[in-house]
């Protein structure tokens, strides 16, 4: 079995929403609406497609599959530019100190301000693995397959990229952050906050969000433990995102406090380490010998640009531009000899 990663199609949006279905909330870039997926799928094939070399509103959504057994295991996305259409809102924790000679006494309060700083960012988001494929390095495929397709299409993103990831949620599907703060205002759970959010928008935030700073101290001890965690199935997440140069600073989301993590885009760990180069062999895999006399070693390798990007595991060997990588990868990806291919080491 052979697992790729490809742009979105049409005919994926079945499993893409029976995926969607079973994230449990606070997936807000993967609601379970049918016809909100079908739309944002539609909008990624036009950003596919698009003509032009420029940062744009664009939106590049991918599948993991098994093309040969019909299945999808996940799905993971690229905005090019958040805040296009709607603010993208955050909250920065900052401090204000101030004395007192009288008392002899200086106090520090930590505040959260609403924030549109990220606006014009890259964001990567909407990752999702079926649970039945969380082995085998698969996480991994997904997430930094999109590094490669961001080194590989530099001119469509900007300069810093960030990662929303999903704050503490309750067993009974609501957030401790959203209930001490923003649920005060809305008069709504938040289960219907995300979900409105997922499907229109987060216009509603500016329109009834109160502007002026927030006391963290005021808030309840339940939301004040849970601002900047990520959620326990974002721990592993986190951890990937870390090594990949990212970092907390200091922003959270509106909705859930999960941390914002972001990274100057050139400094991804996985685009300071690919290569690339032309394949001048294919070596059957089956001939496990041969694989290890070329000493060869596993990658992952990406090809093929815009609609025609694929990113499988593979095995690879380089001899300054050129390359040799074994059969089954070479036949996933559509490549022959004479190819031109990105790799990294897998990790």
């Amino acid at each position: 079995m052979t697992y790729i990663l490809r742009p979105v199609q049409t005919g994926d949006v079945q499993p893409i929403y029976e995926m969607a279905k079973s994230t449990g909330g606070g997936f807000t870039n993967l609601p379970p609406d049918k016809k909100t997926l079908s739309a944002k799928i539609e909008r990624s094939i036009a950003s596919f497609i698009r003509v032009g070399d420029e940062i744009s509103d664009d939106i590049f959504m991918f599948v993991l599959a098994d093309d040969e057994a019909g299945v999808i295991h996940g799905t993971c996305q690229i905005f090019a530019s958040v805040g296009q259409r709607w603010p993208f809102y955050s909250y920065r924790i900052s401090a204000l100190t101030q004395h007192s000679e009288e008392l002899g006494r200086t106090f520090r309060a930590d505040i959260l301000n609403l924030s549109t700083d990220l606006e014009g960012c890259t964001e990567v988001g909407g990752l999702y693995l079926h649970p039945n494929a969380r082995s085998g390095g698969l996480g991994l495929l997904l997430a930094r397959s999109r590094y490669l397709f961001i080194r590989n299409h530099r001119n469509r993103f900007a300069d810093k990229t960030l990662a929303e990831l999903r704050g503490v949620i309750d067993p009974a599907g609501s957030s401790p952050f959203w209930n001490g703060v923003a649920g005060r205002f809305f008069g709504m759970s938040f289960q219907e906050a995300d979900e409105f959010n997922g499907k229109n928008g987060n216009q509603f935030i500016a329109d009834l969000m109160p502007k002026h700073p927030v006391y963290i101290a005021m808030l309840p001890d339940s939301a004040r433990a849970v601002i900047g965690v990520p959620h326990t199935s974002g721990r592993a997440a986190m951890r990937m995102l870390e090594n990949e140069n990212f970092v907390w600073e200091k922003y959270v989301d509106i909705f859930d406090g999960g941390p914002t993590m972001s990274v100057n885009t050139d400094r991804i760990s996985t685009i300071e380490k690919t290569n690339d180069g032309v394949i001048s062999d294919i070596i059957s895999y089956e001939d496990s010998n041969k694989i290890a006399d070329a000493n060869m070693v596993k990658m992952l390798i990406c090809a093929g640009q815009l609609n025609d990007f694929r990113c499988a595991y593979g095995w690879v060997k380089q001899d300054k531009d050129n390359v040799q990588i074994d059969m089954i990868c070479a036949k996933s990806l559509r490549l022959n000899i004479g190819d031109s291919i990105s790799f990294v080491p897998r990790g």
